[in-house]
């Protein structure tokens, strides 16, 4: 198959995630049906399944070739057979939005052999839509977007879970930075692209629904970002998982993989 055509799958995932707000805001403070899917992986509710069938439903037939995989859809190994598969999260931070807190997002990216390609998150709660493609540069609200980098760790805002500031993750030492959280994953990605905080961190095993769109906007929006241990991103898995993510501006990525690998 051709290769996919950016502006028109950045425009095709906007309008799908614009959609998905207005079906989450109709739930949101409203005490949606939730389920817990059991063997740890976490809640569901009402609004996920809804928003999944809409995404479905909508993005494969504009894009019939394409993959797909989602978190609240049985995983298809024949999108494994897909040069290009859409990757979602429908609601990426379902704890924070049935306990009513606005930083919850909806993921959605294309990947294209194994790398996002055209990416959105959308904070419909807080009017947020972050999107990226590649060699387009990331926007929030269509405004342009750019990452910092800060020359002494000590002087960034991490957002990171406590956890990961174990001294088992840092043989070359904890380092010393500001921490912040969100409860989205998508969101901080997204946030390390537009330099209001400097760094992104997690060392669990990590879906791919959670990071694929986050990881394109905060890379067109200058950071680097690989897994945690410093290793290209790559898509589309037989086990959808990455080995952690760290997301950065150059200076300060290195640093903070130079504790990792010491």
């Amino acid at each position: 198959m051709p290769d996919p055509d950016l502006n028109d799958d950045l425009s095709l995932l906007t309008e799908a995630a614009r959609e998905a707000g207005k079906i989450a805001l109709h739930y949101f403070k409203r005490d949606p049906d939730t389920w817990d899917k059991g063997d740890g992986a976490g809640p569901v509710t009402q609004a996920d399944l809804e928003i999944d069938q809409m995404l479905r439903q909508s993005l494969t037939a504009a894009r019939p070739d394409y993959g797909w995989l989602s978190e609240e859809t049985e995983d298809d190994l024949d999108r494994l057979s897909k040069d290009t598969v859409f990757i979602v999260d429908p609601i990426d931070g379902t704890r924070a939005f049935i306990d009513g807190q606005s930083a919850f997002s909806h993921s959605l990216a294309v990947v294209h052999r194994g790398a996002p390609v055209a990416a959105v998150v959308h904070l419909p709660a807080q009017d947020r839509l972050f999107a990226a493609a590649v060699g387009l540069g990331a926007t929030l609200n269509g405004a342009q977007i750019v990452a910092s980098d800060p020359a002494r760790e000590a002087d960034a805002t991490v957002l990171a879970t406590r956890a990961s500031l174990h001294a088992d993750h840092w043989p070359g030492g904890v380092p010393v930075f500001n921490r912040s959280y969100r409860p989205s994953l998508a969101y901080r990605m997204a946030l390390v692209g537009t330099g209001r905080h400097d760094c992104m961190l997690t060392f669990r095993q990590t879906w791919e629904w959670d990071i694929a769109a986050g990881a394109l906007i905060a890379a067109e929006g200058g950071a680097t970002v690989t897994d945690a241990k410093g290793g290209r991103l790559s898509l589309n898995g037989a086990i959808p998982q990455v080995d952690g993510v760290l997301a950065a501006g150059a200076r300060l990525h290195a640093a903070l993989l130079a504790r990792r690998s010491a």
